[in-house]
């Protein structure tokens, strides 16, 4: 038994797809409608793939094409050369970054400093978000500080809570802690596929900094 049916031209398909997606943009357009909320964001990337910092710095890049004014304390990476704060350090009337970090724990291997250079860049956080002009705060690698127990989970939550509405926070880091993790607004896990590390490649410039 053959098929009878006449086969669908270009122009039926395009008609059907049309169809489709004006249907689709109907029930979008309601939920989005519904969205009436408007506030500073809690976020948090999180997860042993790559990409947490870069997702944190792509929405400060993002925050700098609106005209917002941003901070940026990097909790362990300060004492790296990245390329992005020598971007960043190209709109000194938009963005404030404060490296205060020494490196890894396992690099200065030496606790007592490590808690210091946690308190002072805790201590920068505190002073942006007390700044009402400031719309965004990127906390570079502050989970891995919190994981070593560097800075009280709860502290820096409670230092949260008490920022301006409308300001939107970024906490990047492996191992975000659960208090963290449940008094966020946004939580991204990025999982790592594969990593070329693993393959004997170093890190390298315009990648991993």
């Amino acid at each position: 038994m053959t098929d009878s049916r006449t086969p669908e031209t270009p122009e039926d398909l395009d008609r059907r797809h049309s169809e489709k997606m004006a249907k689709k943009k109907a029930v979008r357009d309601k939920i989005v409608a519904g969205k009436t909320i408007e506030k500073g964001l809690l976020i948090v990337h999180t997860g042993k793939g790559k990409g947490k910092s870069t997702a944190g710095f792509g929405m400060v890049l993002r925050a700098i094409g609106h005209g917002f004014k941003v901070g940026v304390v990097q909790y362990v990476k300060g004492a790296w050369d990245t390329g992005e704060r020598t971007v960043l350090e190209r709109f000194p009337d938009q963005v404030t970054i404060k490296a205060l970090g020494e490196g890894f724990t396992w690099e200065t291997q030496d606790r007592t400093r490590d808690v210091a250079a946690a308190r002072a860049a805790w201590n920068a956080t505190l002073e942006m978000l007390a700044d009402p002009e400031i719309r965004m705060v990127l906390m570079d690698e502050i989970n891995i500080v919190l994981r070593y127990g560097y800075l009280p989970v709860d502290e820096v939550i409670e230092g949260l809570s008490r920022r301006h509405p409308d300001t939107h926070v970024i906490a990047t880091g492996r191992n975000a802690p659960d208090a963290l993790i449940a008094a966020a607004d946004l939580v991204t896990e990025m999982t790592m596929i594969k990593h070329p590390f693993r393959d004997g490649v170093k890190a390298q410039a315009g990648v991993e900094f």
